[in-house]
């Protein structure tokens, strides 16, 4: 199946690029942080406060995990990278592109971590956070495209040229 799926961190610019690329290619755009708000009738932090981050990261694994779209743009969240079954499964239907934030943009970015519905381990700082998901996001990626020094429209065009270059 011919879909891009765009993992990062919060901030990273996964929604805005994929909305655009989605555009550009005539494919449709998938938040999976808006499908778990709708499954679950209620915000992120409003998730994670009621049934806390493992139990957030059981509902985000299943949402990734059982979407079935086709020339699709997907954006899930930040986190999806400690749901095995959800990134196994992306794998699977498309080409998984890590957009590669530096730590100092992603922190300049986010004003408030916990009110974008952030799963944080209790004591966990950002930089703890970004240096874990690095790791993974690296693990699962089949590209990197490293967003330094580019704009949003360059960041944009280079989702592109890949996309067409591995035969999109």
């Amino acid at each position: 199946m011919k879909n891009i799926i765009l993992i990062g961190m919060p901030a990273s610019g996964k929604s805005t690029v994929g909305v655009v690329v989605a555009k550009r290619l005539g494919y449709d755009f998938v938040d999976t942080d808006l499908l778990i708000q709708k499954q679950e009738a209620r915000l992120l932090k409003d998730i994670i406060a009621d049934v806390g981050n493992e139990g957030f990261l059981e509902i985000e694994n299943q949402v990734n995990r059982d979407l079935i779209v086709e020339n699709a743009v997907i954006s899930p969240g930040g986190s999806v990278v400690y749901c095995e079954e959800a990134m196994l499964h992306f794998k699977a239907i498309g080409t998984v592109i890590y957009l590669k934030t530096s730590y100092e943009d992603i922190y300049n970015r986010i004003s408030n971590a916990k009110n974008r519905g952030v799963v944080l381990k209790e004591g966990q700082t950002l930089k703890d956070l970004y240096d874990e998901r690095v790791k993974l996001f690296e693990k699962y990626a089949d590209y990197t495209i490293s967003e330094e020094g580019l704009d949003l429209e360059e960041t944009i065009d280079t989702v592109l040229e890949l996309f067409e270059k591995i035969g999109g």
